[in-house]
């Protein structure tokens, strides 16, 4: 692969490489930096990548999805809030996880086993504001019909799904905060996301969906 010589666009370009993977971060950056982009900020953890966004603007996000602190699908609000384009780049190809992904705000999926010419075209091509899905990826998401037909909280992240959980138990916004180390605000945060990707009306609502459900 021969180097391409930089062109200030490419070059003013930031980048943030969230994977728990030393040699992982760095092929990404050798793959940045033979294309004429700017080397990446690197976060091995969500702890790591949320720090950075507190001190940083990014026009795009190369997210894995196995974290050492979580799984990355509860860091796409996050990064989306932030204004950041979302690449997911993972090893993980069933077709419930790359739905999941799309559906919550990534802006394109890549699996690990693909060729680094695939990914170079996703980074591209989410830059130009494109949602992009590899063929590879692609191939599996008609399987998750079905999947979505039977469980109806297919679409919640897996923080959703312990708040969704708590609040079936009866739990207030202050008890699940409590119990889940996060702010009240941010309960009644995840409430409201909550109901727009169940299609319920209000918090209300969802309270008693989540009291009647059986998991």
């Amino acid at each position: 692969m021969l180097p391409v010589d930089p062109s200030p666009a490419r070059a003013d370009l930031r980048f943030l490489l969230i994977d728990d993977h030393p040699a992982v971060r760095q092929g990404l950056n050798l793959l940045l930096e033979s294309h004429g982009y700017t080397p990446g900020v690197e976060a091995a953890t969500r702890a790591d990548a949320k720090g950075c966004l507190e001190q940083a603007t990014f026009d795009l996000a190369l997210l894995d999805l196995s974290l050492a602190d979580g799984s990355g699908l509860d860091l796409l609000a996050d990064l989306a809030e932030h204004g950041v384009r979302i690449l997911v780049y993972s090893m993980h190809e069933d077709p419930g996880t790359i739905d999941r992904a799309l559906r919550c705000g990534a802006n394109g999926y890549v699996t690990k086993r693909e060729d680094p010419s695939v990914l170079l075209e996703g980074i591209e091509g989410v830059l130009r504001g494109e949602r992009f899905v590899s063929e590879r990826a692609g191939s599996s998401l008609d399987e998750t019909a079905g999947a979505r037909a039977m469980d109806p909280l297919f679409l919640l992240s897996d923080q959703e799904r312990a708040i969704f959980s708590a609040v079936g138990r009866g739990e207030s916004n202050m008890d699940v905060a409590g119990s889940l180390g996060i702010s009240p605000r941010t309960v009644e945060t995840y409430l409201a996301r909550m109901v727009n990707k169940l299609g319920l009306s209000n918090v209300r609502t969802l309270r008693k969906f989540a009291i009647n459900w059986r998991e």
